[in-house]
C-alpha cells in the first residue's frame, strides 16, 4: 500500500504535476466545484481508481466497501483526517457516481505517473518465465522486482491490510474480469510478473 510520503514524492515530479493539475481542475470543475482538494490528494484519488473500479464491478458498491475504500483513501491523505472530513473520501464519492465519465481520464494520468516512476522495461526484460513462476519462486521476483511494482499491485488489486503477493484470492468472474482489464489499462498486462500475479485470483 502507498504511503502518504510516497505519494508526495511521485507528485512531486514535475510532468506527472503538470497532469495531475490539468486533471483536478477538469474534475473538480465538472463534478465538484466547491471541493478543496490539492495535488497530493488528488493523486490519492487517481491511486484509488483501481480500488474503485474493483468495487464498482457487480455494479454498485456495498457499505462494507465503502468503508474499505475510505480507510485506504485515509492512508494516502496529505497530514490525515482521522477526525474531519477528508478530501479524498469526499472526491472519491463524486467519482464512485461518475465513475464510467471519468475512468479513461483517470486511468491514462495514473498509468503516466507510474510510468514515471516504475522501471518498466527492466520488469520485463529476462523476465520471460515468470508466469510459470512457483509460489515461493514468485515470492522471490517479489523481493527483487522494483519496490513501486510491489506498491502498485498491494494499493491496486488488494485489501489496505493485506501484503502477501502469493496468497490465493478467491473474486468473482466480473470482478476478475474487471482486475485485467486494469491491468491492460495501466500497460501492466505485457509484465510477467504481473501476468504471475493474476494467476493468483481464483475466479468462484
Amino acid at each position: 500500500m502507498f504511503t502518504e510520503n510516497e505519494v508526495a514524492a511521485i507528485v512531486a515530479d514535475n510532468e506527472v504535476k503538470e497532469k495531475v493539475v490539468a486533471l483536478r481542475k477538469e474534475f473538480v470543475k465538472a463534478e465538484a466545484p466547491f471541493l478543496e482538494i490539492d495535488d497530493h490528494d488528488f493523486l490519492s484519488l487517481l491511486i484509488m481508481t483501481p480500488s474503485v473500479g474493483i468495487a464498482l464491478a457487480n455494479g454498485s458498491v456495498s457499505l462494507f466497501e465503502e468503508m474499505a475504500l475510505n480507510k485506504k483513501a485515509r492512508k494516502l491523505s496529505k497530514g490525515g483526517y482521522f477526525m474531519k472530513k477528508d478530501p479524498v473520501v469526499v472526491a472519491m464519492g463524486f467519482f464512485i457516481k461518475k465513475y464510467d465519465d471519468w475512468q479513461d481520464k483517470f486511468y491514462e494520468v495514473l498509468r503516466f505517473s507510474m510510468e514515471r516512476v516504475i522501471d518498466k522495461p527492466q520488469m520485463i526484460t529476462g523476465h520471460e518465465n515468470d508466469e510459470e513462476l512457483s509460489d515461493e519462486e514468485f515470492c522471490l521476483e517479489g523481493l527483487r522486482a522494483p519496490f513501486l511494482f510491489i506498491r502498485c499491485l498491494t494499493s491496486f488489486f488488494m485489501n489496505e491490510e493485506d501484503e502477501d503477493i502469493v496468497r490465493p484470492r478467491s473474486v468473482s468472474k466480473v470482478e476478475h474480469e474487471r482486475i485485467v482489464d486494469i491491468g491492460h489499462r495501466l500497460a501492466f498486462d505485457d509484465i510477467p510478473l504481473f501476468k504471475r500475479f493474476l494467476a493468483t485470483f481464483k475466479v468462484k
